[in-house]
């Protein structure tokens, strides 16, 4: 448990490097757009891919802890034992969606690298960027499959506070 510990606080520290990217990406592109008129070049390509990054490289992780956004307009009725059918039946329904997805950003990944498909403004590679969405949602799917007959691995800073 330990390495899983540590891979976690790598992951989170790489998702916290990749959020001040963008926040210092954004912050210096407006400065330069609103009081030097000159905006940097490429942020809108940066801003995308960063954002891809960011997102995907998380879900994994969002997933192993089940801290997913959820409507719980149902969940007196739900949570109870005789339905616990039902919450393994969405994850695994869960983790095909992210399987199917990560089928289809391989499939994406592949024609990138076949067509050498580049961002508009700077001509960064798109096939990487496909590819690691793919593996995280793989990885994600995983999870899923994991948190469907186990419980989620989180930490006590993952829980909710009570008001």
């Amino acid at each position: 448990m330990q390495f899983a510990h540590m891979i976690r606080r790598t992951v989170e520290t790489v998702l916290v490097c990749l959020m001040s990217a963008m926040v210092a990406l954004t912050f210096a592109d407006v400065i330069g757009r609103r009081l030097f008129g000159t905006p940097i070049f490429g942020a809108h390509d940066l801003t995308e891919h960063l954002m891809g990054l960011l997102v995907f490289t998380g879900l994994p992780l969002v997933t192993l802890a089940a801290m997913h956004l959820k409507v719980d307009l149902f969940d007196k009725c739900l949570l109870h034992p005789r339905f616990a059918w039902w919450l393994k039946m969405t994850t695994l329904v869960t983790a095909m969606v992210f399987a199917v997805m990560a089928w289809t950003l391989l499939g994406k990944a592949m024609n990138a690298a076949t067509f050498s498909e580049v961002s508009q403004g700077l001509n960064i590679p798109r096939a990487p960027l496909y590819g690691w969405m793919a593996a995280c949602a793989a990885l994600t799917a995983l999870a899923a499959l994991y948190t469907a007959f186990a419980p989620p691995i989180s930490n006590a800073h993952d829980q909710e506070e009570l008001l």
